[in-house]
């Protein structure tokens, strides 16, 4: 016989199933597969381990909760409505609905509750490594014996599809050599994906995979055995030193009689028939729709109360700490606000003019140096590329053990942690590297940038485009930015990724064209809170303008300007440039302006911040009325139509580049002066 608690238990439990079948139903589409086979678990994390606040959804030192099998949102929409974060009953009900705040898959910017934007499979555990990652740096730079002010939880909720995805695997490994003990990954496994059974392609050890990547590993073999799931995450939260995975055995689309644990319930309604059946199934009343029994909606709302007061609480903590460390307490509060620090751009470096030149990449690292002594919000690495992209905070320290060597990290229990250091090694895991970051950033506190070559950005491509779509405020730093690389051949040398990145929208990509717009460029990207910034950068030397005979470079904040012009008034000829490729173009206008040809420079290295800037600072730097126009780019020209118009010309790259000396590329493929000057002089003809 069932005690009165164990009764509501499993009512709240079917709230949350039928809730997410009937959205499912409602809306003829999602996946209710997922919701109904894991609200267990979720309820036994939500009820009696999740400290969270529905009042006040961004407290600081909340647990943070990830679905990673986002496909399974309506899980995620059934407790937020049920615990009291303000999505009422109506935005179920119009669930994958034009305006609703409850999208097919979780949206962070959207809805509340929401931590991270979650679907595409693998990266909602992979952005969890970054949070806990984040937590732990905050907890060893802010924590005090006495005030422990960060001291919270990672979660996740993940799928057979997310362990299945490459990122996961990258990610998790990193995480087990981190030790991240605050991360707890609940595995859904059901084992049924969307075409069939798990074991059609998906057959590892998975146990076995994790425990070798140093993590804790548990099961629960019933997937609905309340104590079993508790007495697991108990023990994952006594494992301080190790992530921990806990496989709960799940039957998918529990209840419904003839669907359960099929393909068929994984990605589709279930059909009025059978949602009868399964209602039927689990004595659940056939209508209404939507329906949350009176003592239900009262337990689940006892969360409103118990997270006012760890708010209160913490508050409370918070402000004895501030007592004690004031300095420390103002810095916490204005990094988890987004704020930058007064006068962080000050005194930023100012290079002289240098024929002979520098690489914009080692522009970059003494601009970042600079900006490391100012903002410890900055944090990240490279992807095994340090030496090359000189992205190294120097003097920061490595997040790292602190002194075991690699083999002794292993599944070791209670070492000494480095969390304080800013450096991360993500390795050559660029995938992960994006991922981890928009965690951090996703979780406050934190300026996050992650480094590698340009031509790696395809790695990096998913958790990318999530940063753009949620808004989220990463810095990718891309060195070795064209042909320019020289001998490491097409393999490395980027032709389409320029256009790749300025494809995606609300992701500013800037290409300075020396040391000076290096500058401006970590400036413009700092400044920049809605939305990610790549910054891409030379390994070649590029000739540092002398700024008191060229404007100055702080003209790359509006994202083109006009650089040179051989004569005042209305050009005969604009050339476009950027990056590298601005000194042939101003090269190939002295060419053009000996032969009586008016011609204007314009450096251009950003088409974001140029294409926001009003009406009439555009017609000011490229008049319509010009209509001879060469835009001069080492990657492809597609795009570039856009500001040459119809009546213009690209000197560009039309194939894969090769292995040769810098200056031989830039001659055998023709990107110089005198093919600028040629397409110039067609023009005008």
């Amino acid at each position: 016989m069932k005690t009165k608690q164990e009764q509501l238990d499993q009512l709240c439990i079917n709230t949350i199933r039928f809730l997410a079948a009937d959205a499912v139903q409602k809306a003829n589409s999602g996946h209710p597969g997922l919701p109904m086979g894991a609200a267990t678990m979720a309820y036994v994390l939500w009820s009696r381990h999740l400290r969270h606040a529905p009042s006040n959804p961004q407290w600081a030192d909340r647990d943070r909760f990830i679905l990673s099998a986002g496909h399974g949102s309506m899980l995620l929409y059934g407790l937020l409505h049920l615990t009291g974060y303000g999505l009422p009953l109506s935005e179920l009900q119009s669930f994958r609905q034009w305006g609703s705040k409850t999208p097919g898959h979780p949206e962070g910017q959207i809805t509340p509750g929401v931590e991270i934007t979650t679907g595409p499979l693998g990266q909602g555990i992979s952005h969890a490594v970054g949070m806990a990652l984040a937590e732990a740096h905050l907890a060893a730079r802010y924590n005090r014996a006495e005030h422990p002010i960060v001291n919270h939880y990672t979660y996740v909720i993940a799928s057979d599809g997310d362990l299945m995805e490459g990122v996961a695997s990258e990610a998790c490994s990193l995480a087990g050599h981190l030790g991240l003990g605050k991360l707890i990954v609940l595995f859904d496994d059901n084992r049924i994906s969307l075409a069939g059974a798990t074991s059609l392609a998906f057959t590892e050890d998975v146990a076995g995979r994790f425990q070798s990547y140093g993590w804790h590993v548990d099961r629960v073999d019933g997937g609905n055995d309340l104590d079993a799931i508790d007495a697991a995450i108990k023990a994952a939260r006594e494992e301080p030193s190790r992530p921990s995975i806990i496989l709960v055995r799940t039957i998918l689309g529990y209840g419904a009689p003839n669907k359960q644990n099929t393909f068929k319930v994984h990605g589709s309604p279930l059909g009025p028939a059978e949602l009868e059946a399964a209602k039927k199934n689990l004595g659940w009343p056939i209508e209404p729709d939507f329906f949350v029994p009176e003592d239900v909606l009262k337990q689940f709302r006892q969360a409103v109360a118990r997270g006012q007061t760890w708010e209160v609480e913490w508050e409370k903590s918070f402000e004895r700490y501030a007592k004690t460390y004031p300095e420390l307490a103002a810095e916490f509060k204005r990094r988890m606000a987004g704020d930058l620090p007064e006068g962080w751009d000050e005194d930023l470096p100012a290079f002289p003019r240098d024929d002979k030149g520098l690489a914009t990449r080692k522009a970059s690292e003494v601009v970042l140096q600079t900006l490391a002594a100012r903002l410890p919000d900055l944090m990240g690495g490279s992807a095994d590329l340090n030496p090359s992209t000189f992205t190294w905070l120097k003097g920061f320290g490595d997040f790292q053990s602190s002194d075991n060597t690699p083999e002794d990290r292993q599944g070791a229990v209670g070492q000494e942690w480095n969390y304080g250091g800013r450096n991360v090694h993500f390795g050559v895991r660029e995938h992960a590297m994006g991922a981890m970051a928009g965690g951090m950033a996703l979780h406050g506190g934190f300026i996050p940038y992650t480094a590698t070559f340009l031509v790696f950005s395809d790695y990096m491509r998913p958790p990318m485009r999530l940063a753009a779509l949620t808004g989220v405020p990463v810095i990718y730093v891309f060195t070795h930015d064209s042909i320019g690389l020289g001998e490491d051949g097409p393999t490395h040398q980027p032709i389409e990724h320029l256009m790749n990145l300025r494809a995606i929208p609300n992701l500013t990509v800037i290409r300075p064209a020396d040391a000076s717009e290096t500058t401006e460029a970590w400036r413009a990207a700092l400044l920049r809170t809605n939305g990610p910034t790549a910054l891409i950068f030379s390994r070649q030397g590029l000739p540092i303008l002398d700024r008191s005979k060229f404007p100055p470079a702080k003209g790359l904040q509006r994202g083109a300007y006009i650089l040179w012009q051989s004569r005042d008034g209305i050009p005969d000829v604009i050339i476009i440039a950027t990056g590298s490729e601005v000194h042939i173009a101003l090269d190939a206008a002295k060419k053009l302006a000996s032969e009586c040809i008016k011609t204007r420079v314009v450096s251009m290295p950003s088409w974001e911040l140029f294409d926001q800037q009003p009406a009439n600072y555009r017609e000011k730097v490229l008049p319509s009325e010009v209509r001879a126009r060469v835009a001069v780019e080492a990657g492809i020209k597609l795009g570039w139509e856009h500001y040459v118009g119809t009546g213009g010309a690209v000197v560009g790259m039309e194939s894969f580049g090769a292995s040769a000396p810098a200056e031989v590329l830039y001659e055998k493929f023709g990107i110089t002066a005198d093919a600028v000057v040629a397409l110039a002089k067609e023009l005008l003809d």
